[in-house]
This record gives structure tokens, sequence and C-alpha cells, in this order.
């Protein structure tokens, strides 16, 4: 189901923090990339969306308005993962996954633990299964929050920074995964992400927020990144590259001062 945001704002105590954000669009099947400054609004977009903060304008799942839907409900269809996700449960990792897919599933007995194997193997957590949570590294934690949210098979999967834990080899795993996870599965992945280089090379569609928590530009990574906006949205002189055969490259080269020129 295809995830529409349109004239939304949010402003938390006095301050505005997304103003007029409209023409969002994340469609089942494709990865979209949140991109940003700092302070540009992103996280509050994402729980603007799974209804944890207050917020005037329409978030629409295909036709049903989600302001309509009880919480459990919202939560069940638009699942929302914060960038830090800590648990004081005396739980294995494999029954914390178990756990999270009961939640919102009906027992299913061997099929609902079969899920679960399958989920841990292609996490690289099949060795951590029967470790409790509290053992656990950061970026261990990381990636058994990110196979809790997915075994809940929900609509829409957000997921706030999911590679910022995480060491090379797995921040391409996990993206890897969320990519064929949504084509697969045919859900709509939303990630807030800083790297660049990773929204243009996993992401099949991108929201660029920029200062004053306004979209800047939308589209796919080509049509969205572009030197002249990477210098006008984050300030930066950068280069931006989309070789034939090869991931594409975005190389931030010098910080910009407020007057244009390179910071030394």
């Amino acid at each position: 189901m295809t995830l529409t945001v349109e004239a939304l704002s949010v402003t938390l105590g006095r301050t505005p923090v997304l103003q007029a954000v409209t023409g969002l669009r994340a469609a089942p099947g494709e990865v979209t990339a949140l991109i940003g400054p700092n302070g540009a609004g992103k996280s509050t977009l994402l729980k603007a969306i799974a209804g944890l903060v207050r917020y005037h304008g329409e978030i629409h799942l295909e036709t049903q308005d989600l302001a309509g839907l009880a919480h459990a409900e919202r939560a069940r269809r638009v699942y929302y993962l914060p960038q830090e996700s800590t648990t004081r449960a005396a739980l294995s990792v494999f029954e914390a996954v178990l756990l999270a897919r009961r939640t919102t599933h009906p027992a299913r007995g061997r099929e609902d633990l079969e899920r679960v194997e399958r989920l841990l193997h292609t996490l690289a957590l099949t060795p951590l299964a029967e470790r409790d949570l509290g053992q656990l590294s950061g970026g261990q934690r990381q990636r058994v929050a990110i196979a809790q949210a997915i075994v809940r098979e929900p609509q829409v999967l957000m997921l706030d920074e999911p590679t910022s834990a995480l060491d090379l080899h797995h921040q391409l795993q996990v993206l890897a995964w969320l990519q064929a996870t949504a084509r697969e599965q045919s859900i709509g992945v939303i990630i807030a992400i800083h790297d660049l280089s990773l929204a243009a090379r996993f992401a099949d569609h991108l929201w660029m927020l920029g200062a004053g928590g306004r979209v800047c530009a939308t589209g796919t990574p080509r049509e969205v990144l572009s030197a002249a906006r990477l210098r006008e949205v984050y300030a930066i002189h950068a280069h931006v590259e989309w070789p034939a055969n090869e991931p594409p490259r975005v190389t931030p080269l010098a910080a910009l001062n407020p007057l244009g020129g390179v910071e030394l």
C-alpha cells in the first residue's frame, strides 16, 4: 500500500519543526531514503507518520487516513523503529524476535519458529540466538531490533538510522536485505540515513528535507543528488558520480561557510 504525506506540520513546544511537508510518497516494494542535515526534522517526520507526535495535515495509506486508526492498529500497519531501541527484558535473541512476531500475529507454532530461524540466519544472528539481549554489542542489538521490526510484517516499515551502530560489512548486509525484503514482501521501507552514497545505492526514491523542516526535493537518487543541491541544502562542496558499472558515489570535499566559501 502506498503511503502519502500532504501539508504536514509539526510544532514541538513553541518550535515549528516541520512546515507544510507535502508531496511525499512511499510505494510498496521500494526503499525510500529520508535525507537532510541535522535538525531538518527527519526523526520527527517518521514519528508523525507513526502517530507518536501531534501533527496537522494528512497521512494516508492508500485511501485510509491514518489519523482515524487506533494506535495499536496504526502500529501494526506502519511500524517505526527509532535509532536507539533498548530493552531490559531478560530474553534471548530468539525469544525477543519470536515475541515480536506474536504481538501482531496469532501463534502458529512451528511456522513461527521456522520464520524466526530464517530471519536470524539472514541477518547473521544465528550464532547469537541463545544469547541474552543484555550481552549484545550495540551493533548486534541494532540487528536484533531490525529483525523484531520486520518479523511483524507491517505494510510500511520506518527505520531511523538503522546502520548507525553497524560496521561496514553489516551496513551493506542490512541495507541489501531491506531492499530485497521490500521487493519480496511488497512493503514500503523508509530509512532515515546520513550516508548519501548508501542512500544513492540502495534507495529507489529519496525525500530530502532542509533547514526549517521543509521539503527540498523528492525523486530518484539521480534526480535529487547533485553537487548544486548538496551545496544549497548541506552547505558542502561535494563530488557526485554515477559510474556505469559501479555503485554511485557522493564524496564530500569541503564544508562551506555561510558566505559560500570553503571553511579552512
